[in-house]
């Protein structure tokens, strides 16, 4: 960082390792007026995080010395930003409308782009009209998502988060992920093999924890409907940057969907990789999902860094964790249909930003990167761990996520008026209890009204002074999720920038996955080579024994 403008803030950071979020709202009533930002329906609130005015002119000073506009107009583009891989990180691309002008420098890729999801539409109507049949002739009514990481969580979370959005009644999309196989068994014990339809959804097709549970749902089809290449014609979808690897598994041509190795896995669910939340909601549902996502972009590339929100976002995390060396992040959304918000959160920051080495490869920071990330859905939180966010030892800064009004859209909730009333007073209940937590975090025993004189105990004691943000969504729609979760990502864009790292690698995860090739063997051999530490010799006895 740059050594005159992290002088600054730092000498800010000392006067506010004194300064009191109680104090600054007694400094200037006005400071929610001029500490909220509202675009595209998003209201997001940095009101009690500790920082004024100066602080947030020295971050966007910051930011400009570390050139952020430039890494933005990279990022838009096909430039090799990804310089480790030598790839370009365009996830961008993935929800552009379709453009019309063939001098446009992104014609042809939007053209790719499109012409996969007009495929994938085709497979979708298939699908959801009961068109779409299996070897024997019955209709699909099941479907289940194998794949790992970014080809799991992405849809899973969105599939979760529009649970109460019109969905198909007639087909079920299930979700199967974990590489010892508990999660698919207990899935297939459900399910019927002559009306149920797996997506296999691998980047580089060769991932061993989604090809281990293809190769069971390959076996699990073919001992009940016997052996045929109708089995694997009829009951799976392929979605891949490897054409070839998916024919030579068994995935008939038309039934490949494919990806490009511009897109990060944790970035791809505006592809193919969304194919289980277009069947679940229709393709208009998945594509105002983009539609939001663009939006956000266009936030991102054109609004000035004051009243920019992903990039206040993440000056914001920049001041918690480098200068106040808060070194954990909680988020949390008080709405149950964001159970997996979280869990995508810790795979798209933690994943992106976890790294230790600048852009040279050759340099490690001398500062702190991505911080912890971590949380749950608000009610459970609060029976969980909020206990040592207001009186624990340690600071945690948060996002609090709210939606603003409660749409359903089953028409079976609909047509029960009194069911309907009860959601709407819960969903007020989550309101207040999200508002209720910022306030204490923020102001401490300050927020609580106590009888004059009354002398508050240690134990009932609340410091405050924990910053939090809070975010509101109009409503969990396709559109406004779709903009929550592009936001997010640029954020983490936005730090990777600051910290001088390469957002879009993980090596980090490769080398774990290449000892465990070198460690099965032992296992099905049941011979140890020397060369194994002694640690991992023991435990390997162990399971040998």
């Amino acid at each position: 960082m740059s050594p005159l403008m992290m002088k600054v803030l730092d000498q800010l950071a000392e006067q506010f390792k004194n300064t009191h979020i109680t104090e600054l709202f007694e400094r200037d009533v006005s400071r929610f007026q001029s500490m909220h930002i509202k675009s595209n329906g998003i209201l997001f609130d940095f009101s009690k995080q500790r920082l004024d005015a100066s602080v947030l002119d020295a971050l966007i000073q910051l930011a400009d010395e570390k050139r952020l506009s430039e890494w933005i107009q990279k990022l838009f583009s096909t430039a090799c930003i990804n310089h480790t891989e030598q790839r370009s990180a365009m996830h961008w691309a993935l929800r552009m409308p379709k453009l019309q002008d063939e001098s446009d420098v992104n014609f042809q890729v939007n053209q790719q782009v499109h012409q996969q999801l007009e495929k994938m539409q085709e497979l979708v109507d298939k699908i959801r009209s009961g068109q779409f049949r299996g070897a024997t002739g019955e209709k699909i009514t099941d479907v289940v998502n194998i794949g790992v990481g970014g080809s799991d969580l992405g849809p899973l979370m969105v599939c979760n988060a529009l649970a109460s959005h019109r969905a198909d009644p007639d087909v079920r999309v299930r979700f199967a992920s974990t590489m010892d196989g508990s999660q698919l068994s207990q899935i297939l014990q459900k399910l019927r093999p002559a009306s149920t339809l797996f997506i296999i959804s691998s980047k580089s097709f060769s991932t061993i924890d989604t090809l281990s549970n293809a190769q069971t749902a390959r076996q699990w089809l073919m001992q009940s409907l016997g052996q045929s290449a109708s089995v694997l014609n009829c009951h799976f979808i392929g979605v891949s940057t490897r054409s070839d690897k998916m024919t030579e598994w068994g995935i008939a041509p038309n039934l490949q969907l494919n990806l490009w190795d511009w897109v990060g896995g944790r970035y791809s669910l505006w592809s193919a990789i969304g194919l289980p939340i277009a069947i679940t909601f229709g393709m208009d549902a998945f594509t105002e999902l983009l539609r939001g996502a663009y939006d956000m972009d266009q936030h991102f590339k054109t609004m000035p860094w004051q009243s920019n929100i992903p990039v206040l976002l993440a000056l914001i995390g920049i001041w918690n964790t480098n200068y106040l060396d808060i070194q954990t992040h909680a988020i949390l959304p008080y709405d149950g249909r964001l159970e997996y918000l979280t869990s995508y959160l810790q795979q798209l920051e933690m994943e992106s930003n976890g790294k230790s080495i600048r852009r040279n490869n050759q340099d490690e920071v001398d500062y702190s990167t991505c911080p912890i990330i971590w949380g749950e859905v608000g009610p459970n939180a609060q029976h969980a761990f909020y206990q040592l966010l207001h009186q624990g030892t340690i600071t945690v800064s948060t996002d609090f996520v709210i939606t603003k009004h409660r749409k359903y859209y089953h028409q079976s909730i609909a047509k029960q008026e009194s069911h309907y009333e009860a959601l709407q007073q819960q969903h007020q209940l989550a309101i207040a209890n999200c508002l209720a937590q910022s306030r204490l975090l923020a102001f401490g025993n300050q927020a609580v009204q106590t009888k004059a004189g009354e002398e508050v105990p240690k134990y009932r004691q609340y410091h405050g002074n924990k910053p939090s943000s809070t975010i509101i969504l109009p409503q969990l729609s396709p559109y406004y999720l779709g903009q929550l979760i592009a936001m997010y990502e640029h954020k983490v864009f936005v730090q990777s920038v600051i910290w001088d790292i390469n957002p879009f690698d993980q090596w980090g995860v490769e080398m774990g996955k290449a000892i465990a090739n070198e460690i099965l063997p032992y296992l099905s051999e049941n011979q140890i080579d020397h060369h194994v530490d002694a640690s991992t010799q023991g435990l390997l006895r162990e399971f040998l024994s």
